[in-house]
């Protein structure tokens, strides 16, 4: 039984070997069966030739008639050896009686070997054991004038010359027979070091479960897989990568696909094919936003990349929860900004009936109320008719769309919470009139993180009772090819950005780390953007900096 520990190259390399040295040993046996046969049959027929022809001699013929054969054919049979390289010749009376014979000594004898045959004349060969071992010999008839068998002649080779003229044969056939277990050795060795470089020296137990593993986390992790070789092609993926990058389902033999011939943005395209290293990189593609991770794949052993493993995670579901966490954080600073505003007026009621004027306090008191509920009624219509404005504006399977009111109050919380930080933050929508291209969430998500970097980069800037200065302009775009599109414009006189290029990424910021994080406002509103059909601008310099943002009309997706 083959060990469990060896390689697929080693027992390939083990098969291979036996099989050729079994095969070179039965072509070896067969070759030498081939050439004894072949030689015993020139044996049979040479010998064959030389009886006949003793057998037709009138000389034999005439000498068997004599009184004494073997004193003239003696002579005769041993010189006719000699030229004929026969073993023996041996001339006979027909009840057997050898006339003729190698050694002298058996001259007289019996003749050892089937002669009915010839009796009946007829010429046959046969190999028989006789006296001088085994032999190849033909026995012919020598008859009269009559036809009558006078004597019998027997010519052979023994076995034992023949097999001495296999000798040549047989060494050319074992040094074939190594060439060829040395060449097909050479080959074998040559395959199972490439087949042990490609399985890492794997048995195919161990492979066996490594692929079983392997199919088990393909297709249950839920992150997306792709796997691309060193040509540029993805070669591996698994079903989540399929979703996410709109490549065919992935079967049981997956087909090479171009890198391109997906359908990603092109940045995206070009990571897969550079083989670089990322880490969780963003990319939008046209319905998705995209988080993407890459190393380089090694085998075991080696220095040699066998090419590149991205694993790609679904943002856009996770943007929507940012946009939203945002708007409710921006919703929660005006309700504090305004309980902060309710507890000044408070205590000057509390003041006011300290110093004995209750009038005053109630008179104070009953002016709020009446306010606050002034402004309840009017929030109240203004909801309302906000509602039938949406209602209008974004029907069923028509585009997300954001109204202007929203914007207001959004710039409305922002304005309470700059004062409080010490920046005057100025806004003027007048130049918006029809809705914002774009869901309320996402609007918020890029307005609301341009004011809040604006805002920390002026505030605490000018000591004493200088202000920061935060300036946001919302307003449509007219022209030829733009009509609809909207333009955000957020303008600070902060001390500028240093590295423009750098903005964007995510973990970039001038501040401080803290314990929310930093650096991630304005990689969401250069996801959120790619992801509705947007662009964002900055200059700066040293009297502050500007983003502009412009929402194209009609390519917000629903």
């Amino acid at each position: 039984m083959v060990p469990r520990r060896w390689s697929i190259a080693a027992r390939l390399f083990a098969l291979q070997l036996l099989f050729v040295v079994v095969g070179v040993a039965v072509g070896g046996a067969w070759s030498w069966a081939s050439a004894r046969g072949d030689l015993e049959a020139d044996a049979a027929e040479k010998s064959t030739a030389v009886a006949v022809s003793i057998a037709r001699n009138p000389f034999v013929l005439e000498q068997v008639d004599t009184a004494d054969p073997s004193r003239r054919l003696e002579p005769y049979a041993l010189d006719l050896m000699r030229r004929t390289h026969t073993d023996f010749i041996t001339i006979m009376a027909p009840d057997r009686t050898r006339w003729t014979h190698p050694d002298r000594s058996e001259i007289g004898k019996p003749f050892r070997g089937t002669v009915q045959p010839a009796l009946e004349g007829r010429t046959f060969t046969e190999t028989f054991a006789g006296t001088l071992g085994p032999s190849v010999r033909a026995v012919t008839p020598i008859t009269d004038a009559d036809g009558r068998v006078v004597g019998l002649v027997a010519a052979g080779v023994t076995v034992a010359n023949i097999s001495t003229a296999l000798v040549p044969r047989l060494t050319s056939v074992v040094l074939l027979a190594l060439a060829v277990v040395a060449v097909a050795a050479l080959f074998s060795w040559l395959l199972s070091r490439y087949l042990g470089r490609v399985t890492a020296g794997r048995g195919p137990e161990e492979l066996a479960r490594v692929f079983a593993s392997y199919e088990g986390v393909l297709h249950s992790v839920h992150e997306g897989l792709v796997v691309v070789d060193r040509s540029g092609a993805v070669v591996l993926h698994n079903d989540r990568a399929a979703e996410l990058l709109h490549l065919p389902a992935p079967g049981e033999r997956q087909e090479s696909i171009p890198l391109a011939a997906l359908d990603v943005p092109d940045e995206l395209r070009t990571l897969l094919a550079s083989g670089d290293r990322a880490v969780d990189e963003t990319y939008a593609t046209r319905d998705r936003v995209l988080v993407v991770n890459q190393e380089m794949a090694f085998p075991r052993g080696s220095t040699r990349p066998l090419g590149t493993v991205a694993t790609i995670r679904d943002q856009t579901d996770l943007l929507h929860l940012s946009g939203e966490l945002a708007a409710t954080r921006t919703l929660t600073d005006a309700l504090r900004s305004q309980t902060h505003e309710f507890a000044n007026r408070l205590h000057a009621v509390v003041a006011l009936m300290e110093l004995g004027r209750v009038d005053e306090a109630i008179r104070f008191a009953s002016d709020e109320i009446e306010r606050h509920s002034e402004i309840e009624r009017h929030s109240e219509v203004e909801r309302h008719s906000e509602v039938e404005r949406l209602g209008a504006v974004a029907g069923p399977g028509d585009p997300a769309r954001t109204a202007p009111e929203v914007l207001d109050a959004l710039l409305a919380a922002k304005r309470a919470q700059a004062a409080e930080r010490g920046v005057d933050l100025v806004a003027d929508t007048s130049g918006l009139l029809d809705p914002v291209p774009a869901a309320p969430g996402d609007v918020i998500t890029v307005l609301g993180n341009l004011v809040d970097n604006a805002v920390d980069a002026v505030a605490g800037r000018w000591p004493g009772a200088d202000r920061g200065r935060v300036e946001v302009t919302v307003s449509g775009v007219a022209g030829p090819g733009v009509d609809g599109h909207v333009r955000l414009v957020v303008r600070d006189d902060g001390p500028g950005i240093a590295d423009v290029d750098a903005v964007y990424e995510r973990g970039w910021s001038t501040k401080q780390a803290g314990p929310e994080g930093r650096g991630i406002g304005l990689d969401l509103v250069r996801s959120t953007l790619a992801r509705i059909g947007g662009a964002v601008d900055v200059t700066t310099g040293p009297d502050g900096s500007t983003f502009t943002v412009d929402l194209a009309a009609g390519r917000v997706p629903s």
